[in-house]
């Protein structure tokens, strides 16, 4: 009984974690909400994208509504481009899309934002009119859309699966750890495997075909994610004397703490960032 409360407390801290760590990303679409005459819209603002030009939707059926983006490179002093919005017929030819994503074909008001090198950043914000009436949205504060490559649903889909079992284990080893039952040996050993594996094999392959690099942590660069994985690594290699003759539960249970918090820091913080100056790739 025990050992089944665990594992449910264990499955609730590593999906509240993981939502957190995904919700306040800088990846993550930005809300907005707009009053435009008697109506609200409730905006998602896209903060990411892959090899294309990105599609900026706006929930808007009103052919009396007008709108445009306004974008241009970030740290560049050039002039802000307009492109307007067109009323668009979506489709969702994917599957998957459609299906897991919940995604259904729609006719809504949308712009493209011209596709970057991977890194690249674009700032951009948006004006919608109605009868004379205009709202700037984002303007004093523009949104941050990176693009970067596309990744093979092969690799990246393990990745997300074995660094999402690697926060679970990492949990449950320490709950075990904590309460003294003796298989935290055994989820000790597991994480500390499926965390090299997702974090150091797939990881690594994820970012080249994102960035272009295998590496952009410590002694490389300050990418906070590559450096999340590594220093929960270390603690996790710390950990493995923990379970060593009589044990120490102690490395466990700070492992696991520690991972917890690291994890929880937003995903791709402080992430690659192509200088359009210098065409070069920086992190941090």
């Amino acid at each position: 009984m025990k050992k089944t409360f665990l594992w449910i407390l264990a499955v609730i801290i590593t999906l509240s974690a993981a939502m957190y760590q995904r919700k306040t990303g800088p990846t993550y679409p930005r809300a907005e909400k707009v009053i435009l005459g008697d109506s609200t819209y409730s905006l998602e603002l896209i903060r990411t994208s892959g090899a294309r030009d990105a599609r900026v939707k706006l929930p808007v059926k009103d052919t009396a509504v007008h709108a445009s983006v306004y974008y241009k490179k970030l740290g560049i002093a050039e002039d802000w481009t307009r492109v307007d919005f067109k009323m668009t017929n979506i489709k969702y030819h994917s599957a998957f899309m459609k299906k897991i994503m919940r995604k259904k074909d729609e006719t809504t008001l949308a712009a493209y934002l011209p596709q970057q090198p991977s890194a690249g950043k674009l700032e951009y914000y948006i004006e919608l009119v109605k009868n004379g009436q205009t709202v700037d949205v984002a303007k004093n504060r523009p949104v941050v859309i990176r693009f970067k490559g596309d990744v093979p649903a092969g690799v990246l889909i393990p990745h997300i699966l074995l660094m999402f079992l690697a926060m679970l284990f990492s949990t449950i080893a320490g709950l075990f750890a904590a309460f003294k039952i003796e298989r935290f040996r055994r989820y000790t050993l597991w994480t500390f495997v499926i965390l090299f594996i997702g974090g150091f094999i797939l990881g690594p392959w994820v970012q080249w075909y994102a960035f272009g690099d295998w590496w952009t942590g410590i002694p490389f660069g300050w990418d906070l994610t590559d450096n999340k994985t590594l220093f929960a690594f270390v603690f996790w290699a710390a950990a493995l004397f923990g379970i060593k003759g009589k044990g120490r539960p102690w490395l466990i249970i700070l492992a696991a703490l520690m991972t917890l918090v690291i994890f929880s820091i937003p995903h791709s913080l402080f992430g690659s960032t192509l200088n359009y100056t210098t065409g070069s790739v920086t992190q941090g």
